[in-house]
């Protein structure tokens, strides 16, 4: 059995090295998404200081009455002193051609005082000029930056057999029985003296750095160690990862067959073709006294600090408390874009089982759950993700030079004895 987990454990981590390293170094990165890519364009995101700004709905509506072919997709209603006002923006549709007119961007950075546009920007836009390096790493680090659903599907997958990898190492870090019939490994532990003594004392060297010892050790303590120490965080971001790329496929369903999930606006309405996307019909600040009036109706005390408009959907979010806070979220209100009829809420940590589950996902890929700590934790872990996966692959190298040495070995007394007859 051990022999046969060694095998699984040796292909999985194979095919997920270089999709997983991808994942860990970006996702090192992203961590300090935000922090990173005000500090790469300041001439996007910073303003002077002081003086009156407009307020954000004005501000919106300004953009929307001098750019007529587009309309406002996102807008923090909380803007933060010295910062640039940072506006989600989608074509509006041509009446002659019944098209969306074509941007060559969906983001613009607009100075609050002056209403100017400082700069805009296709979010994900390919490759490493300055402006598009980090939203760029965060479509590589979700997707491979590959088209349509493509590289969303591959990386759900990757994470998938991620997660049953995870199981596998942690199997072939468990030390010999105490009768010594299994090894912890087949190359690098032995189980003399294994008789008499304790499971920890077994297996408490899987989880340290031999001292003084060669590269290949040290590369495999490494291996095996780090996969013990990091062992809870690999297996949540395993976890968050499927839930977010393959959610309808296998995350939904497999989490409601413990406890009901309940389903969203989104969920009960079908998405539609770019083409056919809504315009909203309502002014954002209507939606946004009209979500105001609600969260007082439920005894909210954050107020409303951003919103969005999804024309796929037709459906306007507001949220409410600051953003990026640690916990489980923000609390939101959901509106028809044509009616402004309430369609539903989110309220963090209310819901079933599953739904405080569904919920947990992206604080703890993103550690938002612990603030600061959280985000140093994930930055920390994908780097360990990169490094197990290198140290992996240095294995199975150096395990694949030795078996090509026994077979030259083994060869050379066979055609000696042939030349002899």
């Amino acid at each position: 059995m051990r022999a046969l987990i060694g095998r699984l454990h040796r292909y999985a981590g194979l095919a997920t090295a270089l999709f997983l390293s991808l994942a860990g170094l970006t996702g090192s990165i992203i961590a300090f998404y935000h922090e990173l890519d005000e500090w790469l364009n300041p001439e996007l995101f910073r303003v002077a200081v002081g003086g009156n700004t407009i307020p954000p709905l004005a501000l919106a509506e300004r953009i929307e009455r001098e750019h007529p072919r587009l309309f406002v997709t996102w807008l923090p209603l909380d803007h933060e002193g010295g910062h640039a006002v940072e506006m989600g923006v989608a074509p509006r549709i041509d009446k002659t051609s019944g098209m969306p007119h074509t941007l060559a961007y969906d983001q613009l950075f607009v100075d609050p005082a002056s209403g100017t546009v400082l700069g805009q920007r296709q979010w994900g836009a390919c490759c490493l000029e300055r402006k598009h390096l980090l939203p760029f790493l965060y479509s590589v680090h979700y997707s491979l930056h590959l088209p349509g659903q493509w590289g969303i599907w591959l990386m759900g997958i990757v994470g998938l057999v991620w997660i049953i990898d995870c199981f596998l190492g942690f199997c072939l870090t468990l030390p010999a029985r105490a009768n010594g019939k299994t090894a912890i490994d087949d190359e690098m532990m032995h189980t003399s003296g294994a008789a008499g003594r304790s499971f920890w004392q077994r297996w408490r060297p899987a989880w340290r750095l031999k001292r003084r010892a060669g590269a290949a050790r040290l590369n495999f303590d490494l291996h095996r160690a780090g996969g013990l120490w990091f062992w809870g965080l690999l297996l949540m971001l395993a976890v968050s990862s499927v839930s977010f790329n393959l959610h309808e496929e296998i995350f939904e369903p497999v989490v409601s067959a413990v406890s009901p999930l309940t389903p969203s606006p989104f969920d009960t309405r079908g998405e539609r073709a770019p083409e056919n996307m809504l315009e909203p019909g309502i002014p954002l600040a209507t939606i946004v006294a009209n979500a105001q009036l609600q969260a007082r109706r439920r005894g909210w005390r954050e107020a409303a600090s951003g919103m969005f408009y999804n024309p796929l959907y037709g459906i306007y979010g507001v949220r409410f408390g600051r953003d990026h806070a640690p916990g489980l979220g923000n609390a939101w209100l959901y509106f028809d874009g044509q009616s402004a009829e309430l369609l539903g809420e989110h309220l963090p940590g209310a819901g079933s089982a599953g739904d405080i589950f569904h919920q947990l996902q992206y604080p703890l890929h993103s550690g938002q759950i612990l603030g600061l700590p959280g985000r140093v934790a994930i930055c920390l872990t994908g780097l360990a993700v990169a490094t197990l996966s290198i140290t992996g692959v240095i294995i199975w190298c150096r395990k694949r030079r030795a078996r090509a040495v026994r077979r030259v070995r083994h060869a050379r007394p066979d055609a000696a004895a042939s030349s002899m007859a």
